[in-house]
């Protein structure tokens, strides 16, 4: 067992030295925005930002050399495997600071983001702690999305999406850790290509039950995709790396994930029984509308929650541009369909591919 407290030493408690990770690919739009915003604060003790490029083809490595003459702690390295496990485990090897902090090129940070971190690290003993993934919105199908992370269909009830929640959890969004700890769980998995956060905290959780913590206090914004089509391919990757989690690792704390799979196979397979067997008269038309109504009321719930909000929580796009009720409403029971049935046909996909193909891998 890991015991945390060896990682809260009285050397350590003094201002513990920080490495910032950052894998990219094609983040020109974002990457100097948050190297700076990083480099802003007022933690006395952030020695490095690590970038992991994975081959950019837009102007991404041009960005960050140039801000490397300008900030010596500003380093660019190689991901010739180009997935973000690879990158991240890539930074842990070279970084040399006591705590490793995962960050995301398409994610705002508040201003004490590491402040905050580093002090509930401390604080809880934890080995890996986190804020809630709060989303934020520039286009009307990001606007969906957002809407739809307020919604357990959307979220499942995960701690990790709610921004009041203190306490210990299964995973957070991205993570600070102890670099100590990750050296000693061998950092990432480069097979959980879209699944590497929650299956490295399996991981850790294998050594203690309370190493993984959230605070209300760590504050981060997420940009979700802006596409249908990326949308579906991310939770399509989503429920792939699901089920390569779910029998890597106990059972018993992936319920949520596979809650999508189970449902929707279940629908699937009535459908099959009534057109194999007509006669039983199952209520298949009444059971397939319910399914295709539901999100969209669950939609008009959120949307209309979050009416008065939406500006000031969510929207940082033009505000001559924010998009309309009947937009949102329609955008995020578009994504509560989606998501689901995404996740579903991924895990469905690679359980095929191990169980009957007798494939374990990506």
């Amino acid at each position: 067992m890991i015991n945390s407290n060896l990682f809260t030493s009285s050397i350590l408690e003094s201002n513990p030295s920080v490495s910032i990770s950052i894998p990219t690919y094609n983040e020109s739009a974002n990457i100097e925005r948050v190297i700076k915003g990083f480099l802003a604060t007022e933690y006395q003790n952030l020695i490095e930002v690590i970038i992991a490029d994975g081959g950019s083809n837009d102007n991404t490595q041009e960005i960050v050399k140039r801000l490397s003459t300008q900030d010596s702690r500003i380093k660019l390295i190689h991901n010739p495997l180009k997935v973000q496990s690879a990158g991240l485990n890539l930074i842990l090897q070279e970084c040399t600071g006591d705590i490793f902090l995962r960050a995301d090129a398409h994610s705002d940070y508040a201003p004490d983001y590491i402040e905050k971190c580093v002090e509930a690290l401390l604080e809880s003993k934890a080995l890996n702690v986190g804020g809630a993934q709060r989303f934020a919105a520039k286009t009307p199908f990001q606007a969906g999305i957002a809407l739809s992370s307020k919604s357990i269909l959307g979220s499942g009830g995960a701690k990790y999406r709610d921004p009041n929640y203190n306490g210990y959890a299964e995973t957070v969004y991205l993570g600070c850790f102890w670099k100590k700890a990750l050296t000693e769980v061998s950092g990432y998995s480069t097979e959980a290509t879209a699944n590497e956060d929650a299956e490295l905290n399996q991981k850790l959780l294998k050594k203690d039950q309370n190493v993984i913590y959230i605070s209300s206090k760590i504050r981060v914004w997420y940009y979700p995709r802006k596409t249908f089509k990326s949308l579906y391919i991310q939770y399509f990757k989503y429920g792939r790396g699901r089920y390569l989690t779910s029998i890597k690792h106990s059972i018993k704390s992936q319920i949520r994930g596979i809650v999508p799979f189970l449902v929707i196979s279940s629908i699937t397979l009535l459908l099959l029984i009534d057109l194999l067997f007509p006669r039983l008269g199952l209520p298949m038309v009444i059971l397939v509308i319910l399914g295709l109504l539901l999100p969209f009321l669950e939609s008009l719930r959120v949307t209309l929650k979050s009416r008065t909000s939406f500006e000031s929580e969510i929207w940082r796009g033009d505000k001559g541009k924010i998009p309309s009720f009947l937009s949102r409403w329609f955008f995020c029971g578009i994504v509560l369909l989606t998501m689901p049935i995404a996740h579903s046909l991924g895990y469905a996909y690679q359980l095929i591919k191990h169980k009957i193909l007798g494939l374990n891998g990506w």
